[in-house]
């Protein structure tokens, strides 16, 4: 499982040309970025709720019981 310390540094570059096709605002989306730390937190929240460690995903109730 990933987790921030194993994604490389991340370069932001803005780039200022608006795109009214996706939204009305012309905002493109940089969900990406965050995304490599979600599953790990995921996972650490249902261990210390649980006291269960699962090392594998999707977590399914299987995998707690």
């Amino acid at each position: 499982m990933p987790v921030n310390a194993d994604a490389p540094d991340v370069q932001v570059e803005l780039i200022e040309v608006p795109d009214r096709v996706v939204n009305p605002l012309g905002v493109k989306g940089v969900g990406e970025i965050g995304q490599v730390g979600v599953a790990a937190a995921i996972a650490n929240a249902v261990f210390h709720a649980t006291g269960i460690r699962v090392r594998e995903l999707p977590i399914r109730i299987e995998h707690l019981l």
